[in-house]
């Protein structure tokens, strides 16, 4: 009789507490020192699935598109930089969006870098000719791609697709993921100016990082889950 005195009281405050307590433990949760990826400094990149991100962007709550293109920290400085990237996708067939209009959803990706889920910071599309370019892009379909810096390494993580035209809500074409890869790989290995500044990229195929298949890809589309790691060189 004297235990169950005893006890009364605390099995009471325990139940009044019991609606706050996700709250509590979620707010010791945050205090908890955090995982992120470690810089590799041999490669210019950290793996975001070591911080707790992932390979995948978020285009829903079931699916997301590859990030299967990253120009690696150790690549020139310059492209390193927002306005740097920009000029580079210029040199190698890629601008602004036209009139620089966003059209579409707003991309998200875990990077693993303590950021948590960031919106993309730029998307670039094929230019067809020099002055829009882009637009016709948007009319007639081709290749584009969102692009995500990691903290820490200043790698670019790039979800590069090729799409329908306008009239088919841009859905990405069948095999898209690799096909807008690999163009963009082949004009990176071409070399490529712009307003007097040369780059030549050399690339190494990374297997591991991406499940194969199209298990939580956006369309339902398969990629061979190979990561080009880009790195680019000032000429």
């Amino acid at each position: 009789m004297l235990s169950f005195l005893l006890i009364t009281p605390l099995l009471a405050s325990l139940a009044s507490a019991w609606p706050t307590l996700p709250k509590l433990l979620d707010q010791f949760a945050h205090r908890l020192p955090q995982q992120h990826a470690e810089p590799d400094n041999a490669t210019g990149w950290a793996d975001p699935r070591d911080g707790g991100g992932r390979m995948l962007d978020w285009v829903s709550r079931r699916y997301g598109e590859p990030l299967n293109v990253i120009i690696s920290g150790r690549s020139d400085p310059r492209i390193l930089s927002l306005s740097g990237l920009h000029k580079y996708a210029n040199s190698i067939g890629y601008a602004e969006e036209c009139l620089g209009l966003h059209y579409g959803r707003i991309h998200k990706a875990h990077l693993g870098d303590d950021q948590g889920w960031q919106d993309e910071q730029f998307l670039a599309r094929q230019t067809y000719f020099p002055i829009f370019g882009t637009c016709w892009e948007s009319v007639v379909g081709g290749h584009h791609w969102r692009a995500w810096q990691q903290n820490g390494t200043k790698a670019w993580f790039l979800s590069v697709s090729q799409e329908m035209d306008g009239t088919k809500n841009h859905r990405i074409v069948p095999n898209g993921y690799n096909l807008g890869r690999d163009w963009f790989v082949e004009r990176a290995l071409e070399g490529s100016t712009w307003k007097g500044m040369w780059w030549q990229a050399e690339v190494e195929w990374q297997p591991g990082l991406l499940e194969p298949g199209h298990r939580g890809i956006n369309h339902n589309i398969s990629q061979d889950g190979l990561i080009a790691i880009v790195t680019v060189h000032r000429l």
